[in-house]
């Protein structure tokens, strides 16, 4: 897949404000300070697609791009940033779980994760909560530059064995950096094989 036209449509904070579900959508969530935004801008070519912060938790809204004109990425809000109130905190967990949950155009979520960091609680939790709402998913791994191909090979491995203490079977895996490209063909053409499937 080619991608020829990104463009940002509208922030929402409700799954009422977003765009009508006409087209087949994909949303990238994952703990804050992950490389979401730069992760987002890799995919489409564009620097300045979504907003990159030097200071976590800067994406409070659900943000709605086309793409091609022909499907939505959606970048969430992210989650365990210590720094929002608690009250926030809950707010957008409500409103993050209700989106996934009703959306119905939501094909897929692409849940990011730090390569260079050991399973954390949150994430791990919040991956059991999609399995048993059965919401598709991929675990898109961040940073792969940071650490080096043996690095990321052991990382890998070390988190494959975690998940696969509670899990019969994985999702699918990505492994990406924002700096050198990796993982972009691959999350495009896994977008491109699921858009297949999509009815209205």
């Amino acid at each position: 897949m080619e991608i020829q036209q990104a463009e940002f449509i509208t922030s929402s904070v409700a799954e009422s404000q977003c765009p009508k579900p006409l087209l087949p959508e994909y949303a990238f969530i994952g703990r804050s300070n992950v490389g979401k935004s730069r992760l987002i801008n890799m995919i489409t070519g564009s620097k300045k697609l979504a907003k990159v912060s030097g200071s976590p938790g800067k994406t409070i809204t659900m943000n709605h791009f086309l793409i091609n004109k022909s499907w939505y990425l959606v970048d969430l809000p992210g989650y365990g940033f210590a720094k929002r109130s608690k009250t926030e905190r809950k707010k957008w967990e409500r409103m993050i779980r209700h989106y996934i949950l009703t959306r119905s155009n939501l094909l897929s979520l692409f849940l990011l994760i730090d390569i260079r960091l050991e399973p954390q609680k949150n994430d791990m939790e919040f991956m059991e909560w999609l399995a048993m709402s059965e919401i598709p998913f991929v675990l898109t791994f961040t940073k792969a530059d940071k650490l080096g191909k043996t690095g990321v090979d052991k990382n890998l491995a070390a988190y494959k064995k975690t998940l696969l203490q509670k899990w019969e079977e994985l999702p699918p895996i990505i492994v990406t950096s924002s700096v050198t490209g990796a993982g972009r063909e691959e999350i495009l053409r896994y977008i491109e094989k699921t858009n297949a499937v999509f009815q209205l």
